[in-house]
């Protein structure tokens, strides 16, 4: 594998990734952890970005790690009630034929977001990074 000349090759796979000062601390990585599962908390009120925002208005000045994954979490738990807002007001302006499309996008949304913040959770307590995918990225 050739690099450009001058430019140092990639970390390997595991290594701490650039821009997080080293290696994640176990707190780092607990608290990462804690932006990523905490949605499943506050989730059954639709307020699933209520633990990735405490999260990082506590903890995110302490480590980029850790506002890093707080952050993240956050968009793809806003970007989740956006998608939420707009299925409901389809139901609504079509007087609930919407409903019969909304109704199983929203289950295969619930369940996408399931794997993905699981998949997220896993990512941050092996202290490495995640990115959501379909997620617009509003808070940075």
């Amino acid at each position: 594998m050739s690099y450009p000349p001058g430019a140092p090759p990639p970390p390997p796979a595991g290594a701490p990734q650039p821009g997080y000062g080293g290696v994640p601390t176990s707190e780092e990585r607990n608290w990462a952890l804690a932006a990523h599962v905490g949605t499943f908390v506050a989730a059954w009120f639709a307020m699933g970005f209520i633990a990735p925002l405490v999260i990082m208005l506590v903890k995110g000045n302490d480590s980029a790690y850790v506002r890093k994954h707080a952050v993240e979490s956050l968009n793809f738990q806003i970007t989740l009630l956006i998608y939420i807002v707009v299925g409901f007001v389809i139901t609504l302006v079509t007087f609930g034929l919407g409903a019969l499309v909304v109704v199983p996008v929203a289950i295969v949304v619930a369940v996408f977001a399931l794997v993905v913040i699981i998949m997220a959770t896993v990512k941050a307590a092996n202290g490495e990074q995640y990115r959501y995918p379909l997620c617009l990225r509003l808070v940075s």
